[in-house]
């Protein structure tokens, strides 16, 4: 009997629908059959590759809609922001291949021309928190690039990745594009597999163990491992955006999002006058299912996910922290908008990637320390400062990959999306990002 991969509704807890688990022969299939496609897709002129990708997102476009309402189902988010994912994975994505194709066309330099060519098999193992975006960003520009990509999405989010696969799949040759399914296990099974390249978002514990099994053959590595994201607040900033922004970035998606702030810096000189406002901003979060009207704040993905965040609040609650808004009990599947201020670096909530809808506030008096404290983890995403005089200066100091200076992080265009120390190895996204999927050589005539 196959064993099979169910897929739940966090919010009621039901059974949505199941898929099979790929088992180990059929996974040396999958790799084999990758591998003979590459010949004809590699074959092919980039523009007739990209005319395949335009196509295979011409063909999603009429499902868009029930893409996104299973998107919700599955993963708890309110069909607003399911609706904003799919759009802008179905019509960004030829975009994406768009960019993808200039930056890979060969380059002249003196006496020499750089020329991009295609690794072979790319395994993109993708997370559920933007189940179709993530893993968008990554097999359009390994397809461009001429690649074959064997996709591994979350076990937590399997439903949509298929329906969406399906959809796009009958535009392009057979075997280009494969799909495969289940936990961990067959993650693993597939970066230890033939497959030329692993381009992963998820955790910093399976991406150090991803690291080392690509090892053993050298195996090229695009990852993105998540975040544990500051924001520093100085006495000179304008406290409504300052507070708009901590509570919008602390609460989307439901705080399960990499580049969530997680960890906030306010001078005491202002401290007070920023925790009011950002409780305030904080009522306006309304929290429910995925199809009831101003939902803000959708279900937690599990009920591992929802232990976790409740005991960071329950411990820090414990050594001491004030309860500026929600509560100290929280039952599942969802975690109400919480505030919390006084917090200290020892706490789990501050030092580990907590995913979840809570504000956490600490005053500092020295900004020196203040920006010590932000820089005192091995995650580097991204990284914020609302202020004016010393903002820059901040910003100089932060050890991260994206940083904002009176805004959100996140390159707009084409710029990466890149993390630095542990929150990242490689990048994605920008010519110089699109290029990683491709073996550079260098012809000299």
């Amino acid at each position: 009997m196959t064993p099979m991969l169910q897929s739940f509704d966090p919010f009621t807890g039901e059974l949505i629908d199941e898929v099979a688990i790929t088992s180990p022969a059929q996974l040396q299939h999958t790799v084999a059959a990758s591998h003979d496609a590459a010949k004809q897709w590699q074959a092919l002129t980039p523009e007739k590759r990209l005319h395949h990708i335009h196509a295979a997102y011409a063909a999603a476009e009429p499902e868009m809609e029930t893409l996104a309402e299973l998107l919700s189902r599955e993963m708890g988010k309110d069909i607003r922001r399911s609706t904003g994912e799919v759009h802008g994975t179905v019509m960004g994505g030829p975009y994406i291949a768009e960019a993808a194709l200039q930056a890979l066309q060969p380059q002249h330099l003196n006496g020499s021309t750089l020329e991009y060519r295609p690794l072979g098999t790319v395994a993109v193992i993708s997370p559920w928190n933007y189940p179709l975006a993530m893993a968008n960003n990554l097999i359009i520009p390994a397809l461009i690039a001429g690649n074959c990509v064997i996709w591994k999405p979350s076990e937590e989010t399997p439903l949509v990745a298929q329906t969406f696969f399906d959809l796009i799949k009958k535009e392009l040759p057979p075997n280009v594009l494969q799909l495969i399914h289940g936990t961990g296990e067959q993650g693993l099974m597939l970066v230890e597999s033939d497959v030329d390249m692993i381009a992963f978002t998820g955790s910093q514990i399976v991406g150090k163990d991803i690291m080392q099994r690509a090892g053993k053959d050298l195996k090229r590595l695009v990852m993105e491992l998540g975040g544990n994201d500051p924001m520093i607040v100085l006495h000179d900033a304008n406290l409504d955006a300052a507070a708009r922004f901590a509570v919008a970035s602390s609460f989307e998606n439901a705080g399960q999002m990499c580049t969530s702030t997680e960890r906030i810096y306010v001078d005491a000189a202002i401290a007070d006058t920023f925790e009011r406002k950002v409780v305030e901003y904080a009522k306006h979060y309304k929290v429910g299912p995925w199809n009831l009207e101003g939902v803000n704040i959708g279900p937690i993905i599990n009920h591992r996910q929802h232990k976790k965040i409740s005991e960071h609040i329950q411990e820090a609650v414990e050594k001491n922290c004030r309860l500026l808004y929600g509560s100290v009990d929280q039952t599942a599947p969802f975690i109400t908008p919480t505030v919390l201020a006084d917090l200290t670096p020892e706490m789990r909530i501050m030092r580990e990637e907590t995913f979840g809808p809570v504000v956490c506030i600490s005053r500092f008096t020295n900004l020196d320390e203040a920006i010590h404290q932000a820089n005192d983890t091995s995650y580097g995403l991204g990284a914020v400062v609302f202020g004016n005089k010393d903002a820059q200066h901040v910003a100089d100091q932060f050890e991260a990959g994206m940083i904002g200076i009176n805004q959100g992080v996140g390159g707009g265009g084409d710029a990466p999306w890149v993390g630095a120390k542990q929150s990242g190895f490689g990048f994605h996204g920008s010519p110089e990002g699109h290029r990683q999927f491709a073996q550079t050589t260098v012809i000299n005539k």
